[in-house]
């Protein structure tokens, strides 16, 4: 029994061994980081933008998956489901982290507990487009269609609870209009309708949109910042076309299952960083119309306190509108 014994706790002891050296090897295979929205969106862009130089830093490849769905909230909900081993991550938004507690009475995670926070990758300014012939071209006439023939104008969006709708239904309670609202499983779906002309208009990220406002497919209203993008100078801010109320951006950050070490999250944390902090990405970031985040706002207690502001922001001001994730 002595013997047996003995053999039992060296047999713990070479397995607590044999973990710690995994853990110490951290990453030994390629990561999955889950977005939670079709490929081609402005979360999918950001998601690959930095993926791609974290993998460098990781020297594991991390891989992309879509999990379209429910606003964001079917691959979130994986991404909260998954081992907490950091081989599954997620590119969460302010849609999945800060709008969906409001607009899903169901919704089976909490964005501010059910997750480590790993860190801010961008900040996205908030755009109203139309399809290219729609019959305004400033943001005044827009609303003023809105205001006449709302119902008949039609509104794509990702799904209830993603920014694309979140954002439109802020500009719906400022200008106090009803429109006719479209979803679909991702806004890149969305947008191919937009330029399509399948769709009258809607509220998008920038990273998204910069190719085809540049292009002449779709038309731009406004951006809804302080001040002008240096991506798009001749497109006014909301301020100055006569919407000042209507000011919002959306964020992308990086979050891993709750409980996932912290020298992992450490880890995926500072491979962030240095994208970030890398030329070529941060380029590729500005070129599309994003807002790289500052030091401060990087790493995840600065993402904790935003996703816990962010839901305190966005409960009032959509259940106020009276918009739940079945209409």
């Amino acid at each position: 029994m002595k013997r047996r014994s003995i053999l039992l706790a060296a047999a713990a002891l070479g397995l607590a061994a044999t973990g710690a050296h995994a853990q110490g090897t951290y990453p030994s295979r390629p990561i999955t980081m889950i977005v939670p929205f079709a490929a081609g969106g402005p979360t999918d862009v950001v998601a690959r933008i930095v993926g791609e130089h974290m993998s460098r830093t990781l020297g594991q490849q991390i891989v992309v998956e879509n999990v379209a769905g429910a606003g964001g909230t079917t691959g979130i909900t994986r991404a909260k489901q998954a081992a907490p081993d950091g081989y599954t991550i997620a590119m969460g938004h302010m849609g999945t982290h800060g709008a969906a507690p409001a607009l899903y009475p169901n919704l089976r995670y909490d964005p501010a507990k059910d997750f480590e926070p790993i860190g801010l990758a961008a900040g996205t300014p908030i755009l109203i487009v139309t399809r290219k012939d729609f019959p305004a071209d400033n943001l005044k006439d827009f609303i003023e269609k809105l205001k006449n023939e709302g119902p008949k104008l039609n509104e794509a969006h990702a799904g209830v609870g993603s920014v694309s709708h979140t954002t439109c239904t802020l500009l719906a309670s400022i200008t106090n209009t009803k429109f006719t609202r479209v979803a679909y499983r991702g806004t890149g779906p969305a947008l191919n309708d937009l330029v399509a002309g399948q769709v009258d208009f809607g509220c998008d990220q920038i990273v998204n949109l910069v190719p085809q406002i540049q292009a002449g497919t779709i038309k731009a209203m406004a951006i809804a910042t302080p001040e002008r993008s240096p991506s798009l100078p001749n497109v006014p801010t909301t301020k100055e076309a006569g919407l000042p109320e209507y000011q919002v951006s959306a964020w992308n950050a990086v979050f891993a299952p709750k409980g996932t070490p912290k020298e992992i999250v450490q880890k995926l944390s500072d491979a962030l960083d240095k994208a970030l902090d890398d030329e070529n990405t941060r380029k590729r970031l500005l070129e599309l119309g994003g807002v790289i985040p500052d030091k401060p706002e990087r790493g995840g207690a600065a993402l904790q306190k935003l996703v816990e502001s962010e839901v305190a922001r966005w409960t009032p001001v959509l259940k106020a509108a009276g918009v739940t994730a079945g209409q």
